[in-house]
């Protein structure tokens, strides 16, 4: 028979408590007046009274009591965000660019390797379409093909957004009927932008004007035409709930630290009142620190 929430109550004592343990309780305070070496002194019981009700706080609720421990699952978040996956055809550049209302959205959503494809997941975010998208794309399967193989094996794909362009600047996107409104993506050449829990279809659209606009004018490598385009969709609305962080990582090969690595670029602004502000500051410092990179940037 269950014991139903609520109904679990502290037994009260039926014997006498023992004898106060020899101690200097000199330093123990109540408040309020009350303390074991001041004037108002407190007796035994009511001490234990006292205690009694704070350590209450500490005890576990019944509910979680009808669980055993490891079996609680965690209720999943929507990653709700707007992200922008785009290829630099003249470098090879690939990259992604992310603004979240979420904490730390740069571990979640954005997933790159050089020579092979750049992805976006989000909405209720399955984490394995980054290594496993990436590993299709490596073996020769286009964006549109890697999409596809991707949800169709999604029980739940639905509730997923997910954003890919491939080494031949190749996009697709999806957007599940279950993803929070406004959610939708534009696929375009060489990149693909995609939101949910927006403000509304304009924030895609100036994410891709932005994007083209930056291709044309040929200025400033692919790591900033992502970040103009995420300043571009905050510019018009942005995530409906406001915003957190903030994530762009460009991949390039050899680009690493030491040339030990493909990860050109790894930022992100876990938690900050203006990510995508930040964000830009970091990649000046970037740019600051390794001009020869990218001033010097490989043909694609």
């Amino acid at each position: 028979m269950g014991i139903g929430p609520g109904k679990i109550k502290a037994a009260r004592p039926e014997h006498k408590p023992p004898a106060w343990p020899s101690a200097d309780l000199g330093s123990i305070h109540f408040g309020d007046g009350d303390s074991i070496s001041g004037v108002n002194r407190i007796n035994q019981r009511t001490f234990i009274k006292r205690t009694g009700q704070g350590l209450a706080g500490l005890t576990i609720a019944p509910v979680a009591l009808a669980k055993p421990l490891g079996q609680a699952k965690t209720q999943a978040k929507p990653v709700a965000t707007f992200s922008i996956a785009g290829f630099d055809p003249h470098t090879g550049d690939l990259g992604v660019a992310v603004q979240s209302k979420f904490f730390a959205v740069g571990s979640v959503v954005p997933w790159a390797k050089a020579g092979v494809g750049a992805i976006a997941t989000q909405s209720y975010a399955n984490v394995s379409y980054g290594p496993d998208g990436l590993e299709l794309l490596a073996k020769g399967k286009s964006a549109r093909e890697t999409v596809e193989t991707l949800t169709s094996a999604d029980g739940n794909k639905q509730r997923r957004q997910l954003g890919i362009v491939d080494a031949k600047g190749n996009s697709a996107s999806f957007t599940g009927s279950g993803c929070h409104s406004w959610a939708g993506h534009i696929e375009k050449p060489d990149f693909c932008a995609q939101g949910n829990i927006l403000t509304g279809k304009e924030v895609v659209d100036a994410m891709a004007s932005s994007f083209e606009q930056s291709q044309k004018q040929a200025k400033g490598g692919l790591c900033n035409w992502l970040v103009d385009a995420l300043t571009a969709g905050q510019d018009a609305g942005g995530d409906s709930r406001g915003r957190q962080s903030a994530a762009l990582l460009v991949v390039r090969k050899k680009g690493g630290y030491g040339g030990g690595n493909d990860r050109f670029i790894d930022l992100r602004v876990d938690d900050h009142k203006t990510p995508i502000v930040e964000l830009r500051r970091l990649l000046q410092l970037h740019k600051n620190l390794f001009k020869r990179a990218h001033a010097n940037p490989p043909k694609g």
